[in-house]
């Protein structure tokens, strides 16, 4: 047989040959074709005499690109000298869609070993190609991103990678702001020339099916914007910008649309399926890795403001005993002095009057976010809560020299709420007011009715807050960069104290300014609700008068000074006193002295405070015993405790004297009994 000559072919071989799946071709030793399968012929739409002495690229399928007839050209040539040969080559189907084939070309020898022909076949590798693609761009996005150190390198190097691989226009990123209405490209990768797209727009733009259709987490796919959109379905936007195709794909996460990724072609464009199944693998990619990098960020905040909170917590708790300390030194030299003693007494009240502030509130942001505040809930007139805060903030308020305006309805405002506790919210507004309002300034309450909700602001003419702090304002832990901060004090717990109680109530609250000395205002809203109101209970209780008659009372703390002052306290008011320093020695004390009343510590040794006081109430002879617990623990479950072994009465250290003469005269009314 002559080399090049094709060899008889029977019936078996022909059927053999033409039901084969995959591409299969023979061919001459210069690349003509000599036969070729029904699967090759039908994929060009060829029959067999159309293709017959023809060389193999000039067949429509192929790309007659140069760089392709010259890969056929030597995969020919290497052949012929008895090489075999694999390559992946592009191809058009009938569609005109580019595929991809992996082709074989082997010589086939006669018995001699001279070549005879060449076998061509092939398999087309197109889906398997596109899978491998595209699990390599999103293997190089991971790597890529997984280093980044925020979010916008994140984003960088996503958009790049993704719109090189499509050859797109432009690939952008974007967040949905908090409103939910509004989206912010932070960063967009385009082609040389073409316009940034960076900026805050509203999903509007999109018009209103496709934004419904974003919410949900539909992607828009525009293969033809000027066939398939009208100007206010975003037709108007797009051709803004200079884009006729585009894919938007949206991300959804706990039923809310969070970020959105978008590609733009100039020109309009047919997208595949694969090409959309990328983009929203890409989108889903990014939103993992910028999660891990803010959730890091975040935690590095939390612990830089955890570690100004505590140092700013040193410098308020040292800042009221550098006063006290020095009080107490002019008290020892000018003891004869009886002006200057008042004088001292006062300032001392009013420093232990802050740091008991300073505590309460810590114990207060404390048990609200551990949930243990329980309120006691009553109807109450809103008009009575804001004259309670009033008047309990109206020193802070002449101090600083500020004019108050008060502005209440005629009509009542009824809420469901904890009279105390909403009190404390409007206290801590007004004293926020007051501290950073400049001498002078004016500071304004206000109530009314919006709908069903009760809305109480309070505003003040003071340095404002920048816009870019506003968002803040309520955290924990974070103290509002202000000019005057440190000067003022202050730990930046009170708002977010605020805001708890405020929620806790089934309302909001928000802050607003124009700015940097522009002033504030806060915003208190309530739902309405009661058929009755009550005024709320006065903020400080009133002072009583001392038992008629001195008590028994035995005081019982380990700590020595706390012990001992209160107890000098009470013999100065006449009582017979005697003090334990454990819990153990309280018990042996009480069956000998047998008190009227009993202060109790409960962190205390040997026996405790609640073991003390059940052990006190088997005693003989003591069943008109007043037992009061005093401590530093004041939580809903503290006070359930120290029901249930025995006390009478709770009271947090540090106790004023006139909650301590409130338990004299109970004790009194007790022993009479």
């Amino acid at each position: 047989m002559s080399r090049g000559a094709l060899p008889e072919a029977d019936g078996s071989y022909r059927a053999f040959f033409d039901q084969a799946t995959n591409f299969a071709a023979m061919l001459d030793l210069e690349g003509r074709i000599l036969d070729m399968n029904r699967v090759s012929l039908e994929l060009g739409g060829y029959a067999r005499a159309d293709v017959i002495g023809r060389p193999l690229w000039e067949c429509r399928w192929w790309d007659h690109s140069a760089d392709l007839v010259a890969t056929a050209r030597a995969a020919m040539l290497a052949a012929s000298g008895g090489e075999t040969v694999r390559r992946v080559l592009p191809y058009r189907a009938l569609d005109g869609s580019e595929r991809y084939a992996e082709v074989v070309v082997a010589p086939v020898r006669d018995e001699a070993g001279g070549i005879l022909f060449l076998a061509a076949t092939g398999v087309d590798v197109t889906e398997r190609r596109r899978v491998t693609q595209r699990l390599r761009l999103l293997d190089e996005i991971g790597e890529a991103t997984r280093i980044a150190l925020d979010p916008k390198a994140i984003m960088a190097e996503a958009t790049r990678l993704l719109g090189e691989h499509l050859g797109v226009t432009r690939v952008a990123y974007a967040d949905l702001e908090p409103d939910n209405d509004r989206f912010t490209i932070r960063h967009d990768w385009r082609i040389e020339g073409v316009m940034s797209t960076v900026g805050t727009y509203s999903l509007d733009l999109f018009g209103s099916r496709a934004t419904s259709n974003l919410r949900v987490g539909r992607t828009l796919l525009v293969s033809d914007v000027d066939r398939e959109l009208a100007a206010a379905d975003g037709a108007d936007m797009f051709n803004a910008i200079g884009i006729k195709a585009i894919i938007c794909c949206p991300l959804v996460k706990g039923g809310r649309l969070v970020a959105m990724m978008a590609v733009h072609q100039r020109e309009p464009r047919a997208w595949s399926e694969d090409e959309v199944a990328l983009v929203e693998a890409v989108v889903e990619r990014c939103w993992a890795h910028i999660e891990r990098v803010r959730s890091t960020e975040a935690l590095v905040d939390a612990d830089r403001r955890k570690s100004e909170f505590l140092a700013t917590l040193a410098h308020e708790l040292r800042n009221p005993l550098a006063p006290i300390r020095n009080g107490l030194e002019l008290l020892r030299m000018g003891s004869a002095k009886p002006e200057l003693q008042a004088n001292v007494r006062a300032m001392m009240e009013r420093q232990v009057g802050h740091m008991v502030h300073l505590i309460n509130d810590l114990l207060d942001i404390a048990r609200v976010s551990s949930g243990k505040v329980v309120l006691k809930r009553e109807p109450l007139d809103v008009q009575a809560v804001v004259a309670s805060a009033v008047e309990t903030s109206m020193p802070l308020i002449e101090a600083g020299g500020h004019t108050l305006e008060v502005d209440l309805p005629q009509e009542p405002l009824s809420v469901e709420g904890d009279a105390v506790r909403l009190s404390q919210v409007l206290g801590n507004l007004l004293a926020n007011a007051a501290k950073y309002t400049p001498q002078g300034g004016r500071i304004a309450v206000s109530a009314r009715r919006e709908g069903m909700e009760a809305v109480i602001a309070v505003s003040d003419t003071g340095i404002g807050i920048a816009a870019e702090s506003l968002p803040e304002v309520f955290e924990m832990f974070t103290q509002v960069s202000r000019s005057i901060d440190r000067a003022r004090g202050g730990l930046g717990i009170g708002l977010a104290l605020v805001r708890h109680l405020v929620q806790l109530h089934g309302g909001s609250v928000g802050a607003a300014s124009a700015g940097i000395n522009a002033g504030s205002t806060f915003t208190v809203r309530l739902p309405l609700g009661g058929d009755r109101t009550e005024k709320p209970p006065a903020a400080h209780a009133p002072a009583m008068a001392a038992p008629a008659r001195p008590l028994r009372v035995l005081v019982a703390d380990d700590n020595v000074d706390a012990a001992d002052t209160l107890s000098a306290l009470l013999r100065l008011d006449g009582h017979l006193v005697q003090v334990a320093h454990d819990g153990a020695e309280a018990v042996h004390m009480a069956a000998s002295f047998r008190p009227e009343i009993a202060f109790l510590d409960i962190g205390m040794p040997q026996l405790d405070g609640y073991g003390a006081a059940r052990a006190i109430r088997t005693l003989p002879g003591l069943q008109g015993l007043r037992l009061v617990a005093l401590t530093g623990w004041g939580a809903q479950e503290d006070r359930r405790r120290s029901r249930e072994a025995g006390f009478d009465a709770h009271l947090l250290k540090p106790a004023v004297p006139d909650e301590v003469r409130v338990q004299l005269v109970h004790g009194a009314f007790s022993a009479v009994e």
